[in-house]
């Protein structure tokens, strides 16, 4: 019997294995990131929204919704930040109901988790022009 862990033999051939793929040392998240699609508003509302469900919550709700959540989990997970406000963007969040919602969960999150959320935020807000306010917004 031998005394080593499956789990580390597993885990340093995988290591190997990564290792041997081309240009993996190249590899980005945010490169990855930008590969990843913006679903249209109407499919949004078609499948997240109210579209189905009329007296339902419409998707700029549930994205923002989401991003509170997110941030109350620290905002751990950086590309799931950015598109959650990039996709409420696409469904109609203007730029203060993306910081409001971030804002607001300091008071549950705390101060560590708002700010590292609202810095991933903004890299979305600077880079996709978002309206400040639009017109017919609440």
């Amino acid at each position: 019997m031998s005394d080593s862990n499956p789990w580390d033999d597993m885990m340093k051939q995988a290591q190997e294995m990564a290792k041997s793929f081309p240009a993996m040392d190249a590899f980005s998240p945010k490169g990855f990131e930008s590969m990843m699609g913006m679903m249209p508003k109407d499919m949004m509302e078609t499948f997240f929204g109210n579209k189905m469900n009329p007296d339902g919550l419409d998707a700029k709700t549930r994205l923002l919704l989401t991003l509170a959540g997110l941030t109350m989990q620290g905002a751990q997970n950086d590309m799931a930040v950015r598109q959650t406000v990039r996709h409420a963007i696409e469904a109609g969040a203007h730029k203060q109901q993306i910081i409001e919602t971030i804002g607001q969960m300091s008071a549950f999150a705390g101060i560590p988790a708002m700010q590292r959320a609202m810095e991933l935020a903004q890299e979305v807000l600077d880079d996709s022009g978002s309206p400040e306010k639009t017109e017919g917004d609440a």
